[in-house]
């Protein structure tokens, strides 16, 4: 029990080190983000994951352009490497017979099916409880699976509106404007790796799993500091402002020669060196900016200022002369730009390994750092290799691939 499926390492996958979660395994049955994205997170450091997929694919297979050589979405792709594929329908009976065989040898369990789904299959949360005592069980929905919105379908960016994170992203003059990516789903995809953890690390003191009840409605709200404690701490309804902070000035974007850049000026001390820097060393004497809490109920007037002066400045130059006086600020990049970075480089964020192109994983560990594996696997390919180590026989197999009830890489289409 919980050994890597060494006979089903995918050809070409980059050797192993010890990880933190060796010996780990993951049933991942979730599609789309948040959950494949906690998956992938898992798997970066180690555990076994094995992606059950139905006979139709997980949607972000189609979601394109662009499409990679094998017919993927760029988006699948960035969500699901180092995972074992299997695919079963567990509309039928025998696809959820294979997957409770599955469920016994298995650490964990990723899902974020429509609540009730997995109970309509006989798999409720006391069956699971009673049946895998030391499985730990991370559901991921919109809602939640009680309460009057118990059972909801969520979506990113109905959740960004429902938990106001649209109402404070946009200019002030414009409408509510959703964050440019689904940062609800990444959040909670996060989050989820995060509630597995904590789970795993009290099942060594208790010896039991337990459920992770992750919720894109948590997510949102979370993330809604310091909006959120200004307003429960006597402030008023939080407004668009752009890319102004409601709590400290300058913090703002501004256009500079060749571009923009943002100014995060976090401190009085800052303000001072940061006037200085420009040639306007008296506004860190002009009351009216002289605390930060002055600056920002000035800061209309101080932005203005600003402005005039940051204008005639390159951003390259305004951002090293500003690092070197510990001023945060930087250039706003294109996407490309920020890939291409040298330190986003340096820091091993982009993974370039053979035909594959992904981002890396963000949380780093000294010794035992998480790594890319293998590239996303086709729908299916591992169905045979992962059952037979779960001691299914050739016929077996058959009797399943024959109904329909589990799908190999050679009958995905059929």
């Amino acid at each position: 029990m919980n050994r890597p499926l060494d006979e089903a390492q995918p050809e070409g996958a980059q050797p192993e080190g010890a990880r933190p979660l060796d010996g780990i395994t993951v049933i991942d049955l979730s599609r789309v983000l948040a959950g494949p994205l906690c998956g992938q997170m898992l798997a970066d450091h180690g555990a076994d994951v094995i992606k059950v997929e139905p006979p139709n694919g997980d949607d972000t297979r189609t979601w394109g352009p662009p499409f990679l050589p094998d017919g993927s979405g760029a988006y699948f792709s960035g969500l699901n490497r180092s995972k074992h594929n299997v695919s079963l329908d567990l509309r039928t009976d025998a696809g959820i017979e294979v997957l409770e065989t599955l469920l016994a040898d298995a650490d964990v369990l990723v899902e974020n099916f429509k609540a009730g789904t997995l109970a309509k299959w006989g798999l409720t949360d006391d069956v699971i409880a009673e049946r895998y005592p030391r499985l730990v069980h991370c559901r991921i929905t919109g809602f939640g699976t009680d309460g009057p919105l118990g059972g909801a379908p969520g979506y990113d960016a109905v959740l960004q509106a429902y938990g106001a994170l649209m109402s404070v992203n946009g200019e002030a003059a414009g409408p509510p404007t959703r964050v440019g990516v689904p940062i609800v789903d990444m959040m909670t995809g996060y989050l989820s790796f995060s509630g597995i953890l904590l789970a795993l690390r009290e099942r060594d003191r208790s010896g039991r799993g337990q459920l992770v009840d992750a919720t894109l409605l948590d997510s949102a709200i979370a993330m809604l500091h310091p909006h959120s404690a200004n307003l429960l701490n006597g402030g008023t309804e939080p407004v668009r402002m752009g890319s102004a902070h409601s709590n400290v000035a300058p913090y703002d974007v501004y256009d500079v020669a060749d571009g923009q850049f943002f100014l995060a000026v976090g401190n009085d001390r800052q303000f001072r060196s940061f006037a200085g820097l420009i040639g306007l060393p008296e506004l860190a004497d002009d009351p009216r900016f002289l605390t930060n809490a002055d600056r920002v109920q000035n800061y209309p007037e101080l932005k203005e200022i600003l402005a005039d002066k940051l204008k005639a400045l390159d951003r390259e130059t305004l951002g090293k002369d500003l690092l070197s006086l510990g001023v945060p600020g930087g250039p706003v990049h294109l996407v490309s730009q920020a890939l291409d970075d040298p330190q986003v480089r340096h820091r091993g964020m982009v993974i370039e390994d053979g035909d594959y192109r992904g981002i890396g994983n963000p949380v780093k560990l000294g010794r035992t750092p998480a790594g890319f594996r293998w590239a996303p696997r086709a729908k299916g390919a591992d169905t045979r290799a992962v059952l037979e180590r779960h001691g299914f026989d050739e016929e077996r197999i058959e009797r399943l691939t024959e109904t329909g009830a589990a799908i190999t890489a050679d009958t995905a289409d059929d």
